[in-house]
Formats: structure tokens, C-alpha cells, sequence
């Protein structure tokens, strides 16, 4: 699916008049996520977002389990498998699943942190318990209230924020942004832009703490693209945004292919990009979300061609996240909302 434009403009007649429908629907999600989940025995923190479509949780799920394993803590990323066939609860092994099975984000995942796969997210955390996890770390979930959470974290595009200010099908939000803020501990606004700092202006009038990060694509692929002419492939939420990180990394873009989030590619679709490529004489370069998918089906001849291009995140507070981090696993269990 890819988010429609007019979610991202100024609210329009076409927002404007499906507004009620939004309003019914944001009212049952806020309401739902309202509910009280089940405690699990361990801490969970959730990462998650007010809107449809990529924000940045997965970056920030890696980086936060990147921090509690090196305080010691055995982390385990819950994820539901968005795009895979299996329902779990599964742990994700990247050399025995594929991403038909679990998801690309899952599969991604998996290479940086224990990852387990679930529909059902109670069932979810009590395998992570059972195989050694002291901590869950919940990529997506925040409107769910099947576990509770010990620390709730929103994560904001700085550049989009939440787009027209109205929810589904009107505009991106799932649930109207007052009330999801009073069910969230911290927000974490990702990249600097007008509409990330007016999410973060709206969270620190209701009290809930705002953060700055950035993501950071890896050394090796900024030489590689420096320069270089470069066909840029991705099938997330946000297509524009991979593209700005390539231009500001100093490729030279000669064309763009964007498809769905969560894109299954087909062999027919790999051989496209692989003439078109061919006809430009350059790169390919994609997500690392995306090449868990392409990676398999690129044919061996043409795999120099194929540059991943991964990004880690980056908090401009580090030592703040840090002591919410230490906070959130010293207190009791229940969502308690953040110093």
C-alpha cells in the first residue's frame, strides 16, 4: 500500500469530506487503545507511531535494543509479521525464514536483535520470556492494548509529521493527536522539519517528553554512492525520504522505482530493474528492508550493481534516553508515564 498524497498536503475537499469517517474511526482505535493489557512478567517498551506508514520504529527498535543489551539486559524485538504467512509466536531465524514467511521487517530485525513473530502479541511475549528475554522491545503496537507497556514511545517523521491532522481514511493519523499523546510516556521526532517540531511543541504542552534523533546511513555505502549514478528501489511507506538520503549522500539519480510497503518482488520485477539498470550503467540502491527480498532473487552476475544502503539511528540526547531507559526498568510494571 502506498499512503495516499492528500494525506500529506493541506486538508483539502477530498479530506474534508471523508473527515467523518476518520472521526468515527479514530475515536474506536483511541478507545481501544485506551484499554488495559495483560502483564507479561517483563518490561515492555513499545515503539510505535500516531501514523499509517513509515515513521522509523524499526531503526529506533534496533537502537534501543543495542542499548539495553549493553546494559546487560537480554532484549527480545516483537514484531506481528506484517506481510509474512506465519501467525507465530515464532522466533526468526534470517538462515532458515524467508520474508514470505515472517516479513521483511522481522527478517531485518532478526540480524540485529532476537526477534519473535506474532499475531497474537500476549502469546509473543510469553515465548520471548520462555527463551531468555529479561526486556521486550515491541516494533509497532502502540494502539494495541493486548500487553502493557512499560515505556511508550512515538516515533515522528520530522519532515511529514502527522500530515493533514486528520485520521484514517482523511489522513494518516490513526487516532486523534491529543488523545494518542495522553497515552504516550515520549515521542522521538526523527530529522528536523516544521511538522516534526510542532508533534513535539503539541507532546511538551501535554507534558510528555520530546526527543531528537537522526538517522545515519552506513560509511561503506555513502563512498560507494558519492558521486556514482544511481537508480534508487524501495518499497516502504515513504519512498521520497530514501531518495533525499541518497541525493544528500551525493549520488546522482537517473531514475526512481518506487512500490508498495512491504513489496513482495517478483523475478519478473528484478529482471525490469536489472535491464534498466544495464540501459543506465548504474547502481542499484535499496533499503536494507527491501533487500532481504531482493537480495535472493539478484541474479549473481549483476550483484555489484545492488548497494543496500543501511541507516542506524542516532539520539541527539543519548544520556537522556539512557536514564528513561534505566527509569523505565527499575519501576513497577503498568505504562507509567516517563520523567
Amino acid at each position: 500500500m502506498r499512503a495516499p498524497r492528500f494525506w500529506w498536503r493541506p486538508a483539502g475537499a477530498l479530506a474534508r469530506l471523508l473527515s467523518p469517517l476518520g472521526w468515527l474511526y479514530g475515536a474506536i482505535t483511541l478507545r481501544r487503545m485506551r484499554g488495559t493489557g495483560s502483564d507479561p512478567g517483563i518490561p515492555v517498551i513499545c515503539v510505535g507511531n500516531f501514523v499509517a506508514g513509515g515513521a522509523g520504529k524499526t531503526p529506533t527498535a534496533i537502537a534501543l535494543a543495542a542499548l539495553l543489551t549493553r546494559r546487560g539486559e537480554t532484549p527480545f524485538v516483537l514484531m506481528r509479521g506484517y506481510g509474512g504467512s506465519l501467525r507465530g509466536p515464532v522466533e526468526v531465524h534470517p538462515a532458515h525464514h524467508a520474508a514470505k514467511a515472517v516479513g521483511d521487517e522481522p527478517l531485518l530485525m532478526a540480524r540485529h536483535a532476537r526477534t519473535v513473530v506474532a499475531r497474537d502479541r500476549a502469546a509473543g511475549a510469553a515465548l520471548a520470556r520462555a527463551l531468555g528475554a529479561s526486556v521486550i522491545v515491541m516494533d509497532d503496537g502502540l494502539q494495541n492494548p493486548t500487553l502493557a507497556k512499560r515505556l511508550r514511545l512515538a516515533v515522528v517523521d520530522g519532515a511529514s509529521g502527522v500530515g493533514n491532522g486528520y485520521c484514517l481514511p482523511a489522513g494518516p493519523l490513526r487516532a486523534p493527536l491529543d488523545g494518542q499523546l495522553g497515552e504516550t510516556d515520549a515521542v522521538l521526532v526523527i530529522g528536523g522539519g516544521a511538522a516534526g517540531e510542532a508533534v513535539a511543541a503539541a507532546a511538551q504542552a501535554q507534558g510528555v517528553v520530546a526527543m531528537q534523533a537522526r538517522l545515519e546511513p552506513a560509511q561503506e555505502a555513502l563512498s560507494r554512492l558519492h558521486g556514482q549514478p544511481v537508480m534508487a528501489v524501495s518499497g516502504i511507506g515513504r519512498p521520497e525520504k530514501f531518495a533525499a538520503t541518497l541525493r544528500e549522500a551525493g549520488a546522482r539519480i537517473v531514475a526512481e522505482r518506487a512500490f508498495g510497503d512491504h513489496h513482495a518482488y517478483t523475478p519478473r520485477d528484478v529482471a525490469a530493474l536489472v535491464d534498466e539498470a544495464t540501459l543506465y550503467d548504474c547502481l542499484v540502491a535499496t533499503t536494507e528492508k527491501d533487500m532481504v527480498k531482493l537480495g535472493p532473487l539478484w541474479p549473481d552476475a549483476q550483484r555489484d550493481r545492488l548497494l543496500p544502503v543501511p541507516v542506524a539511528l542516532v539520539f541527539a540526547e543519548s544520556q537522556r534516553i539512557e536514564a528513561m531507559v534505566s527509569g523505565t526498568l527499575a519501576a513497577g510494571s503498568g505504562a507509567t508515564r516517563a520523567p
